[in-house]
């Protein structure tokens, strides 16, 4: 059934939700259905030796030793947080830029969390680390229990290898949404829950993120620090920040009003300057200058600069009212803006051409009447992905360069931003990952399939060069198709060994919501138009059965969080097309998402459903009160994580009762830990991904019995 033909208006008032019990996230009712579904996804998936099998190979690639250990510079160190079959929560540790360079660096461990996590009895995942600059000797350390959103942020002594207790003066931010930063040594920036202002507020936001901001001193008591912005109920997030760079420090304030619309303040001793741009606009401030990229068409004076451009000016120029913008980028029907990337003298644009990556070296004129300098890097390579960012914008012209593709490991090159425009410049790679898995018959083809309005959807397959075209190959399909976030190509030992060395091909659709095209790719399938995400998507499919790669009974698919919404409505209004599907911590009660957690952060994607003019389009496309009972849907795995603190547990838990009531083929697995990530550790990750692969491979390659049938 199409996304056109599913109009029906949902019969059931929307009140009367027998399955709402299970939103109660740790209620014991609630916590002996999860256990009784664990078991029975347990006993059925996770009990065979082809399962034991495919979690071990994915769990010897997550522990391998041999991966790049990918590395922030501070302060002249490099820093780097590591997981490994001996450190399955893992360590913070670091290395100087000469030890780094040699085949076996020695490392020096800061922080161990397993150790922090036994001595503290509580499942820490570690959130990140923020160095004092510019003395390098303090830190602030993010803490997660169980890998949930929420965490706490301590003050740890480098030199001494410690945490500063706040009772001999230590920062310390209790466990909540939100943030600290450091303004210097003796004072920070917070942004978390205060609990109840002055006249009884709460200082969260309906999205359940921070609403107020505040500087504290050291030594001071939380609820004496001083407020530097309250912002609304109804806005999304609230933070502050300081920028370090030398001759250049500043401060600002972040007011998230909405995904895709936000506001950015310098904050100066005459209090807050509003930084003019669009609401839509992303504003950015380094050294002199002021970069702006646009999300939708703007117009100054009598220049209408595009959505997805690129733009820049001189900051205080533009704080005193002047609007002398140079376009740096300007979007194509083939070109989106990938990224952009400071060195201390230059800027790297990364452009996406067709979800291929494209590198320019930017240098700024010499005084005001010039123009910028513009020079391709040819020294990368044509295919793949590829990522460019300033080692330390700081301090260095120098740039990282990582480099991958869907068979090709990642290899990691530190070189002169000068480098990237001469010929045979990338030079050889400081670091390499091993191959997991032999790709030597492999091939990876980009194809374009035909949307139901014409629109072209790109989308990669990796399959055996010398794959019959018969329809005879296990094939599985992911996507996401939201936030305007593109999916672009990259190495995963672990699909290898689970998936393609089993013979399975992988596909991977580039479909409207995402970024692959810029904002305008992103805007076409938001709220009343996400029906298109979901129409490409099948587009997609369909075109996978007509080159003859697989069949409907052989094509499964696989989506998380957005991408969960995106599977659950593939499974509710496309179940011809596939044979097996797997949902990870998903949206699909479309009707309560905003009530629940984050939600409400997300209605600029989906719409209001409590305006009933919107909720006419969003429960075209909630899967909650799609499903049907008597219709021929698909096996479905659905898994999520208790501890998920983003995408509440109870879209998944309602959507598996609802379709185990109706007798479908349902399966589910919800990890204790993870957050929304869905994992904690290594040993949680290979084990939800070994679940996924076993389902998808047990459901489109059954077993025939002598008596012909299939089980």
């Amino acid at each position: 059934m199409s996304t056109s033909e599913n109009m029906q208006t949902i019969a059931a008032p929307i009140d009367q939700d027998p399955y709402l019990w299970l939103e109660d996230i740790d209620a014991p009712r609630s916590l002996d259905w999860v256990s009784e579904r664990n078991a029975s996804a347990t006993a059925t998936l996770g009990s065979s030796y082809e399962f034991a099998l495919r979690k071990s190979v994915i769990k010897e690639v997550l522990d391998s030793d041999d991966k790049i250990p990918l590395v922030s510079s501070v302060g002249g160190y490099l820093y780097n947080f590591w997981r490994d079959a001996d450190h399955p929560r893992g360590v913070w540790r670091r290395t100087t830029d000469a030890d780094y360079r040699s085949p076996d660096p020695t490392w020096e461990t800061l922080l161990d969390i397993d150790a922090l996590a036994t001595e503290e009895d509580i499942p820490w995942v570690f959130h990140g680390a923020e160095i004092l600059r510019p003395t390098y000797d303090r830190a602030i350390i993010s803490l997660s229990r169980g890998g949930s959103d929420a965490d706490e942020d301590r003050e740890f002594d480098l030199t001494t290898k410690t945490f500063v207790p706040p009772d001999h003066g230590g920062f310390f931010r209790p466990e909540s949404k939100g943030g600290m930063s450091w303004i210097n040594r003796d004072t920070v920036y917070i942004f978390t829950d205060f609990g109840t202002d002055e006249l009884g507020n709460a200082t969260l936001t309906s999205s359940g993120y921070p609403r107020i901001v505040k500087q504290l001193s050291r030594g001071q008591q939380l609820n004496d620090a001083t407020v530097v912005y309250a912002g609304g109920d109804n806005d999304m997030y609230i933070r502050a920040f300081h920028s370090h760079t030398p001759g250049w420090e500043r401060d600002f304030v972040a007011r998230s009003l909405a995904f895709y619309r936000s506001e950015l303040y310098l904050r100066t001793t005459d209090g807050l300057t509003l930084i003019d741009v669009p609401l839509s606009a992303e504003a950015g401030v380094h050294r002199e200058w002021l970069l702006i990229e646009t999300r939708e068409p703007w117009v100054v004076g009598d220049t209408t600069y595009p959505a997805g451009a690129l733009l820049i000016t001189r900051f205080e120029d533009y704080l005193a009212g002047g609007r002398d913008l140079t376009v740096l980028f300007e979007p194509t029907s083939s070109q989106s803006l990938a990224g952009a990337s400071f060195t201390k003298n230059h800027l790297v644009l990364n452009v996406l051409d067709h979800v291929k990556n494209r590198v320019e070296v930017l240098t700024p004129p010499t005084d005001r009447a010039g123009s910028w300098e513009r020079r391709p890097a040819v020294a990368l390579p044509a295919m793949g992905t590829t990522s460019v960012s300033g080692v330390d914008s700081d301090v260095t012209d120098d740039v990282w360069v990582m480099t991958t593709d869907y068979l090709t490991p990642s290899s990691l090159y530190r070189l002169a931003v000068d480098d990237l425009t001469v010929p045979g410049g990338l030079g050889e790679p400081l670091k390499t990952s091993p191959s997991f898995f032999d790709s030597s018959g492999l091939t990876i083809d980009q194809y374009f399939a035909t949307s139901k309005d014409g629109t072209q959807i790109p989308y990669f397959l990796v399959h055996a060069t010398d794959a019959p075209r018969d329809g005879s190959i296990p094939t599985l399909l992911y996507g996401y198709g939201g936030f305007e976030i593109s999916l672009t190509p990259g190495y995963s030992g672990g699909l290898g060994r689970a998936w393609l060395d089993k013979g399975g091909a992988y596909a991977v659709a580039n479909i409207r919501g995402g970024g692959e095209y810029g904002p305008r790719w992103h805007q076409s399938a938001l709220k009343d138009q996400r029906h298109k995400a979901y129409e490409d998507f099948s587009a997609v499919a369909r075109d996978l059965v007509e080159r003859g790669v697989t069949t409907p009974e052989r094509l499964g698919v696989q989506g998380g969080s957005n991408g969960g919404l995106l599977t659950g409505n593939i499974y509710t209004q496309y179940p011809e097309l596939f044979g097996a599907v797997v949902i990870q911590v998903p949206l699909l009660d479309m009707k309560r998402y905003s009530h629940l957690l984050a939600g409400a952060s997300w209605m600029a994607e989906y719409g209001d459903p409590d305006d009933p003019a919107q909720w006419e389009f969003i429960q075209r496309f909630s899967p909650y009160h799609l499903v049907e009972p008597n219709r021929n849907y698909p096996p479905v795995l659905i898994t999520t994580s208790t501890r998920d603190d983003r995408v509440h547990p109870g879209h998944a838990r309602k959507f598996a009762a609802k379709l185990l009531d109706y007798g479908y083929d349902v399966t589910y697995y919800e990890n204790i830990e993870g957050g929304h990530g869905g994992a904690a550790d290594n040993d949680q990750a290979a084990f939800m991904s070994a679940l996924a692969y076993e389902f998808l491979w047990q459901r489109l390659t059954p077993v025939t019995t002598p008596d012909g049938d299939k089980s």
